[in-house]
């Protein structure tokens, strides 16, 4: 959910009016997402470099996340909706944590799409939590590095709740940037791609139809011969 910053910025507002405007964009595509029977989808809400940004831009953020997550938990509830966060939640604040985790226990149990957040994220970092994590396991004689195949690694990553569906289909990235940014990288390593050049708080429900119609042609051959 990339250009909140830059979209105020350009219309004469401070940057955290971009991240009030962006936050309100979440809803509509998560339920059209729903609609169109995806399993689940992913934001990026926050990743390990933001800490680096101004404290009065963090503070927005995370009160905006709780806002997001008080108005909306109910409504996420009747809609069979399942709540996840991936990330360094142990960082964040008691705040947070206070709103956050009653709201992921209250959705656990729900059946419907899987609405994840990237809560303080970074790709680099899940993996090598998962690294020190299995070896850790080996130490203990719980896991040998002899015969381990991928998915058995797969389990110590961030995503492992998700099972077969934590490899990511199609990545839509807002802002006009294209690089991948640190976001899972080990899942999307056979992602489709769909960088767009508007900002994330002009982001509707028509362009992410737009961007899943453009998946659609893709020819997914995962490394093998096109069927076409």
């Amino acid at each position: 959910m990339d250009g909140n910053g830059r979209w105020a910025e350009r219309r004469g507002h401070p940057r955290v009016f971009g991240h009030v405007r962006g936050s309100s964009r979440i809803k509509a595509v998560v339920r059209r997402a729903d609609e169109l029977g995806v399993k689940v989808i992913t934001l990026y809400a926050f990743s390990t470099e933001n800490w680096n940004r101004p404290e009065t831009e963090k503070s927005t953020l995370w009160k905006l996340l709780i806002k997001f997550l008080k108005k909306e938990v109910d409504e996420l509830d009747r809609q069979n909706v399942q709540l996840r966060i991936f990330g360094e939640v142990d960082r964040l604040s008691v705040g947070v944590r206070e709103v956050l985790d009653p709201a992921v226990a209250r959705l656990a149990k729900n059946t419907g799409i899987s609405l994840n957040f990237c809560v303080s994220y970074g790709a680099r970092l899940e993996i090598f939590e998962a690294a020190k994590a299995f070896a850790r396991a080996c130490l203990e004689g719980r896991e040998s590095p002899n015969g381990v195949d991928q998915r058995a690694f797969e389990k110590y990553l961030w995503t492992s709740p998700l099972g077969e569906c934590s490899d990511v289909d199609l990545v839509i990235r807002t802002s006009g940037e294209i690089r991948t940014s640190n976001f899972l990288l080990w899942q999307a390593a056979y992602a489709e791609y769909v960088f767009l050049d508007i900002c994330w708080p002009d982001f509707g429900v028509k362009d992410f139809d737009g961007a899943l119609e453009e998946y659609s042609k893709r020819d997914r051959r995962f490394g093998k011969v096109s069927s076409k």
